[in-house]
């Protein structure tokens, strides 16, 4: 006799849709996702997915999905409703730009506590004090983007809006930070790999973890978290006068942040870095799909790649064993470390931006600038 077939609740349906798009959106809180989550939202998802959106894209669509969900319920009792009111979105602006000092002397300045609270008790919402202007302006474009998706007319643009936003960014100034507060040079790369000595899987990975994503340009830790191993291939050996040559590998990073689907991006390693991805590969038998994956607790090895945050984890978790503040130290660090290490080691900016694949060449002077401006003549005029 045939078993009957399980009927499936709400939250199990999405929770099952969700996996669907796994393979593009990693996501590590699938099931909190699917209870937060309307059916409306993954179906959203689903369909920019088929559309071709840039995985980073789709990533940072689902997290600040996410998080608007999760502050509407707290802040509204409700799901968001689509296309929101001005009156959410002034009220969502209230609660995340306000000034410090008016707090101090008017309780209901800002974000209500109950709504703080909830957010927190949550994990999605981490800093303490007003949110940074950018990602206010990035939640809202997103907001504004998956409603034009939805074949909705929203009043982001409204005037109101606008001053709204202007006023509280005037009235609660916030110095812009560093995604990592200090760069990961070459010294500290070095302490870095020296609490990855032994052979044991752990050890392998996060080893070539951190010499691949600095040689290769410092890159993202969405690229490294997503890489695969049909991005990979073998290029001929670097001569060496008086030595062995030194192996080389292609990555073929494909639609990147600031590239698009038709261009395939390539970056090189040589030496040192290709060493350490084989001896991973080969010690976790990876010759398909994702490079980098998690690591069971009896030292089984993931199917499914890692998520981005834990390429984050991974570093700061290095950072105290090699005896550093964690706090100072990101996965962005690699990516300012390449640069700022390529100046220190006096490395022309046009051929580091070849490798880190920078597009700007303003934001990627800033490191070489930081980085010489000690030492430089404009320093020392007496």
């Amino acid at each position: 006799m045939a078993k009957a077939k399980k009927t499936l609740t709400a939250v199990e349906r999405r929770a099952e849709e969700l996996d669907t798009i796994a393979a593009v959106l990693p996501i590590e809180r699938r099931d909190e996702l699917a209870e937060l989550l309307t059916d409306h939202d993954v179906e959203t998802l689903r369909h920019l997915v088929n559309q071709g959106m840039g995985d980073n894209t789709l990533r940072a669509l689902t997290s600040d999905l996410a998080y608007l969900e999760a502050w509407g319920l707290a802040a509204t009792g409700r799901s968001l409703p689509w296309p929101a009111p001005e009156a959410l979105l002034l009220k969502f602006v209230a609660h995340h730009l306000w000034d410090p000092q008016r707090r101090e002397t008017d309780s209901d300045h800002g974000m209500p506590a109950t709504v703080d609270e909830n957010l927190r008790r949550q994990g999605f919402l981490k800093s303490v004090g007003p949110h940074a202007p950018s990602t206010v302006r990035r939640r809202l474009a997103n907001w504004s983007t998956l409603t034009k998706w939805r074949g909705l007319d929203g009043v982001f643009a409204s005037p109101a809006l606008k001053s709204a936003i202007r006023l509280a960014i005037r009235a609660a100034p916030r110095q812009r930070l560093r995604k990592s507060a200090k760069a990961v040079t070459g010294d500290v790369l070095a302490r870095l790999l020296a609490t990855c000595a032994t052979d044991s899987l752990r050890d392998l990975r996060d080893r070539a973890i951190l010499m691949v994503a600095f040689a290769s340009g410092g890159r993202r830790r969405s690229e490294i978290a997503g890489l695969r191993r049909e991005q990979l291939t073998v290029e001929p050996p670097i001569p060496v006068e008086g030595g062995s040559p030194l192996p080389s590998l292609a990555i073929h990073l494909g639609r990147t942040k600031t590239s698009s689907g038709e261009q395939d991006d390539v970056v090189f390693l040589t030496g040192r870095p290709v060493d350490a991805l084989n001896a991973w590969m080969v010690a976790a038998k990876i010759d398909s799909g994702s490079v980098f994956r998690g690591i069971g607790r009896w030292g089984s090895v993931s199917r499914r790649a890692l998520d981005p945050q834990s390429v984050n984890a991974i570093l700061k978790l290095r950072a105290v064993m090699a005896g550093l503040e964690p706090g100072e130290f990101s996965a962005h660090g690699l990516r300012s470390g390449y640069l700022t290490e390529a100046a220190n080691r006096g490395i022309p900016l046009p051929e580091a931006m070849e490798q880190s694949r920078h597009r700007s060449v303003q934001q990627a002077s800033s490191y070489y600038n930081n980085a010489t401006r000690r030492s430089g003549r404009a320093a020392r005029m007496l």
